[in-house]
């Protein structure tokens, strides 16, 4: 999914990228209203944060401009301003939610999975009315499009990477996916490959989602290739 960045403030602006991508989310990056605009222009996003106080063109009237020609995609505004009265004319243009500076990294996180699970909700009603999709990984019942799994009671968060790792290997059931393939599917083709980065990303979800991490038995290592799920 690709996320339109629109921030005034270069720390803020970097530090939500640099998060939103560790959760798989591909992010552009725009640091006044105009450029914002431009961007959506020129190409399609499935997600738009957009600061309401910048330069040139603040964000409310960037996003009357998006919502003449798209009612449907999510826009989160991203303020520092608290009273209610901004938020009452963020929500009435159009926004989907509303996050006031200053914000911890649990609350965006949070806001931006609820977002994505409506978008993906919506996508998958849209094609296959009929059918809600549910991945069956041993004793583990993964719910893509709501970015969760289930364990009898237990219920865990996924990321968007979490979902599109445990998809990829429950499609590719009893066979290898080597790494490559689960650096262009997951992290996308322009991402430059880290061993390091990889392994770290699956250990951290054998960690949520195993019975046993150190003896897994849904994210098996074939050792120097990749990565397999045998069912």
């Amino acid at each position: 999914m690709k996320v339109l960045i629109a921030e005034d403030d270069q720390f803020i602006r970097e530090g939500l990228s640099e998060l939103l991508e560790q959760e798989g989310y591909e992010t552009r990056l725009a640091e006044q209203g105009q450029q914002a605009l431009d961007f959506y222009n020129e190409q399609e996003f499935d997600l738009i944060l957009l600061d309401i106080m910048m330069p040139e063109m603040n964000g409310f009237t960037v996003c009357k401009a998006i919502r003449k020609r798209d009612e449907n995609i999510p826009i989160i505004f991203i303020t520092a301003k608290s009273e209610e009265i901004d938020q009452v004319v963020g929500l009435e243009l159009g926004a989907d939610d509303y996050i006031i500076k200053p914000f911890g990294t649990r609350e965006v996180i949070a806001r931006i999975r609820a977002v994505t699970r409506r978008c993906l909700q919506q996508q998958r009603v849209a094609s296959k009315p009929e059918h809600t999709e549910e991945l069956i990984m041993n004793d583990l019942l993964v719910y893509p499009d709501e970015l969760k799994a289930k364990r009898g009671e237990l219920i865990f968060e996924l990321s968007l990477r979490d979902s599109k790792i445990l998809c990829l290997l429950s499609q590719n059931k009893g066979k290898i996916v080597d790494r490559d393939t689960l650096f262009n599917e997951c992290w996308g083709r322009d991402y430059l490959p880290s061993s390091r980065t990889l392994d770290q990303h699956i250990s951290k979800l054998r960690k949520l989602i195993e019975q046993d991490h150190k003896h897994p038995l849904i994210i098996r290592t074939v050792h120097g290739v990749g990565y397999r799920f045998d069912g």
